[in-house]
């Protein structure tokens, strides 16, 4: 089969096939390779208070497969071996989604395939097979959330991480993947050497090696970096070249014409190896004010030497949208048609996602970015703003549109991933995005949901949320009553049961509690007014140690690091006791969770801890869960203590916020509490939130426990 005609089996490839192609692909990879599946057990958070002794062990299946080298002769010329080799190696993407095409066959074009939670990502080989693309009408989207994103300050992120982002990124059928820099660092190597197995032939597709032109006074088939390029076997090249005149002087030192010309020998080189390019124009925006004929002559070079797309960036952040625009139109004006023009902007204004959406106004089809606009100094552009707001309020013609859905639950993923908390405040994908306090929205918000937001929230997989506070008005509390579906009676009962609520939350405010984020304790005291509702248990009793033999915690920790006695592998104390507290926690509750018997049962559980809020924990946990075993997959997610009058001092009013996930359901809850004893205010939160666990089958008792 010629190369043409492969082409042309591939692009005749429904997006069905090629998904049960890749399914069929990874699994033939699975059984030829070796298999280690290993079990790492998550250890509990050293907090002195609430760390929910829950262990969850994570099952983590890696696979590897060797591949062979091909013998290359000593007898043919070193440019001629490579770029033979870089041209098979460029189609190493097609030949997979080929042999995946032939397996499946040509029937299953027209198969109905069961569809999976995400719909079928696309290849990005062909996407500027038709010529330049001009948006807003149709606009790519390009991810650098691996290699720009990850210069964020305090984010690191392992190979297994990359790849696994990589994974989840072409699930939500992003175009580009920019996965790093692999004449850079070894972790980058290693990504696209592992890539070429472990990731499916359509996430392969989409990957981006990033790099640099060449050296000043070198050739680009000389230079090392851009043999790493090569190397990297991915399919589309991003190289950032300097576009701004004093950049290139004062910076690089570089006479300008040898910067052009760096530009052109690297963009010819890496097309001639079959390579498609793009040209990241650094500082392309500041370059231009400073003197735009010089500007325009890096995007000439560029062009000239057969690169496909011209990113302008705006790379210290500085431009305006006024000003992108007006660049942005003189480029199109010259460069349009000709190649697609993209858009790379960072937020040290705060003005990334309004610049690239100026940008494509002004005819880009290119925008790069990162999920939750992670990236160096104060953050690159959002693409969690930019793909809906031109999805949703442009109209734009994008390749993930279908998966919109699907962008909340992305942007947590790769929070969680990084191991970072999320921005509660971020545009469409955030916590309070869609979240009401004031009485007067909330009413109008019960008349139409279009009175005070933008959009459906459920378009971007989020939800409307009404948050009670002192602010909140009566239709707040009915909002919830409604959502909860509970029987408190007629209309006027209803609505003098959340008078009474409402005056509730407003007195307990005033004392220091913050119900805003805390949803399960208000709708708790909800199904506490409610009537037939009882508690599925009660404390009737506890008590809490601390116990130590040296109250100096600093000389206890000076003496440890003398002695050698550091933590071990599973980050365990050496030299003495991990336990510190000890509590005892006496329930009563029924003997028969599914309620066949009316007998109660009183139970007394012993638990030591790293301290007395993670022995209370412990200590009720282990009381209840032989009646209710659905607690074994309660985890405790944070634990946030704030003084509330510090001027108290050792007196001070102390608020207790405790964050809850039940990981077989992945809801997730919080309740708080507020005493002048913080183990007090600690266990009434801890009582609530188990409370809440259990409030399904609380709500089906109607007994006293009186």
């Amino acid at each position: 089969m010629t190369a043409s005609k492969q082409r042309q089996l591939t692009s005749r490839m429904s997006t069905d096939t090629i998904s049960t192609a890749a399914i069929f692909l990874n699994f033939l990879i699975l059984l030829r390779a070796p298999t280690t599946l290993s079990f790492q057990p998550t250890p509990l958070a050293p907090h002195h208070s609430t760390g929910l002794p829950l262990r969850t062990t994570h099952h983590t299946v890696t696979s590897s497969r060797t591949t062979a080298l091909r013998d290359q002769s000593n007898d043919v010329p070193a440019e001629v071996t490579s770029a033979a080799a870089a041209t098979d190696a460029g189609d190493w993407i097609q030949r997979d989604l080929e042999v995946a095409a032939a397996v499946v066959g040509p029937a299953a074009a027209d198969a109905d395939v069961e569809q999976s939670m995400f719909a079928s990502p696309t290849s990005s080989t062909d996407l500027l097979r038709d010529g330049a693309i001009v948006g807003p009408a149709k606009v790519l989207v390009y991810d650098t959330t691996l290699r720009d994103g990850t210069q964020m300050e305090s984010i690191s992120v392992s190979c297994d991480d990359k790849l696994k982002i990589a994974n989840r990124l072409s699930r939500f059928n992003i175009d580009y993947i920019e996965a790093g820099w692999p004449g850079s660092n070894p972790k980058d190597e290693q990504f696209f050497s592992r890539a070429k197995t472990e990731l499916d032939p359509i996430a392969k597709s989409k990957l981006v090696a990033f790099g640099s032109t060449r050296r000043k006074n070198a050739k680009a088939h000389d230079d090392p970096q851009i043999a790493k390029l090569i190397e990297s076997e991915a399919p589309t090249v991003c190289i950032v070249a300097k576009a701004h005149l004093w950049q290139v002087t004062d910076i690089i030192r570089a006479d300008p014409e040898e910067n052009l010309e760096m530009i052109r020998d690297s963009v010819s080189y890496l097309t001639s190896l079959g390579r498609k390019v793009m040209v990241d124009l650094e500082h392309f925006f500041d370059g231009h004010k400073f003197d735009a004929g010089y500007a325009l002559d890096c995007c000439r070079a560029a062009v000239d030497a057969g690169a496909e797309v011209l990113v302008m960036c705006d790379t210290n952040g500085g431009s305006m949208p006024w000003e992108v625009e007006e660049i942005t139109r003189g480029a199109m004006e010259e460069f349009g048609g000709k190649v697609t023009l993209g858009m790379h902007a960072h937020n040290d204004c705060g003005l990334a996602v309004a610049n690239s959406l100026t940008a494509a106004k002004a005819g880009v089809g290119l925008i790069q970015g990162t999920i939750n606009g992670i990236g160096e100094r104060t953050g690159n552009a959002d693409l969690c703003s930019i793909v809906p707001s031109l999805a949703l309020h442009v109209d734009s013609k994008m390749n993930c549109n279908e998966h919109l859905s699907e962008i909340t639950s992305l942007s947590r993923f790769l929070d969680e991933t990084l191991n970072r908390p999320p921005n509660r405040g971020a545009p469409y994908v955030g916590a309070s995005a869609f979240a009401h306090k004031g009485g007067l929205h909330v009413a109008a918000l019960e008349r139409s949901p279009d009175s005070y937001q933008h959009i459906d929230p459920t378009k971007v997989g989020n939800q409307l949320r009404v948050l009670i506070s002192e602010l909140s008005g009566r239709q707040n509390i009915l909002g919830k009553i409604k959502k909860l579906d509970l029987d408190i009676g007629d209309d006027a009962v209803v609505a003098e049961r959340a008078l009474v609520i409402l005056d509730r939350v407003k007195k307990l405010e005033s004392m220091g509690y913050t119900f805003e984020g805390a949803d399960a304790s208000v709708e708790l005291m909800i199904l506490h007014s409610t009537k037939g509702y009882c508690p599925p248990f009660r404390v009737l009793d506890y008590t809490a140690q601390v116990f130590d033999t040296n109250v100096d915690s600093a000389s206890r920790v000076m003496a440890l690091m003398e002695n050698g006695q550091h933590s071990n592998d599973n980050g365990d104390r050496l030299g003495f006791s991990r336990n510190m507290a000890r509590a005892t926690v006496k329930v009563r509750l029924l003997d028969d969770p599914n309620h066949s018997s009316e007998e109660f049962l009183d139970r007394l559980e012993v638990s030591e801890g790293d301290g007395p809020v993670d022995a209370l924990a412990t200590a009720l946990k282990k009381a209840l869960s032989p009646s209710h075993p659905c607690l074994e997959n309660l985890r405790l997610m944070d634990y946030k203590v704030r003084i509330l009058d510090p001027e108290s001092a050792t007196r001070a009013a102390t608020r207790v916020m405790i964050e809850f996930k039940d990981d077989e359901t992945n809801e997730k809850w919080s309740t708080v509490s507020v005493d002048r004893n913080i183990i007090s205010a600690s266990l009434n939160a801890l009582v609530d939130g188990f409370e809440y666990a259990l409030k399904d089958v609380a709500a089906t008792c109607e007994l006293d426990f009186e």
